[in-house]
């Protein structure tokens, strides 16, 4: 069974399934993250929904350049959870199946190239406390918590 955080579904409301990947990428002691500022001022690990006939790899590397202007490298697969979320952007109620991964930032090529997102270094700790999702927030947190022996 896929962990579910946030808000649990609405009774009688229609769900779109959406997958999507989303990446851990870490310096040091910072994690780089995407600020958004629509629908909803939050930061975000980076990462979306794979488009049809995309692959989750091909979408992680595509999202994380869209949504930072990095490119990464070696990304492997953490785990996954499931969150349920309105997407008034696309006009529909989704179920998010959230793919998580760990990946290396390699090199930033510019600004992000999707309107509205800013690229944001910050602190581990101080990012699983601002991440929008609950989802995201327990991953980040997990991980850095092994990364230090149990210390985050």
């Amino acid at each position: 069974m896929i962990r579910r955080y946030g808000e649990a579904p609405v009774r009688r409301q229609r769900y779109v399934m959406r997958p999507g990947v989303y990446v851990i990428l870490p310096r040091g002691r910072d994690v780089l993250l995407t600020y958004q500022e629509q629908p909803h001022d939050e930061f975000q690990l980076p990462g979306g929904g794979i488009d049809p006939g995309e692959g989750a790899i091909q979408a992680l590397h595509r999202e994380v350049f869209e949504e930072t202007g990095w490119r990464i490298a070696t990304p492997r697969r953490l785990g996954a959870f499931r969150r349920f979320a309105d997407m008034p952007e696309y006009g529909i109620h989704a179920e998010k199946l959230c793919h998580i991964y760990l990946a290396r930032p390699v090199r930033a090529h510019g600004a992000p190239t999707e309107q509205g997102h800013h690229a944001v270094w910050m602190n581990q700790t101080d990012a699983a406390e601002h991440l929008y999702n609950a989802g995201d927030s327990a991953f980040l947190t997990a991980w850095t918590r092994f990364q230090h022996g149990g210390r985050a």
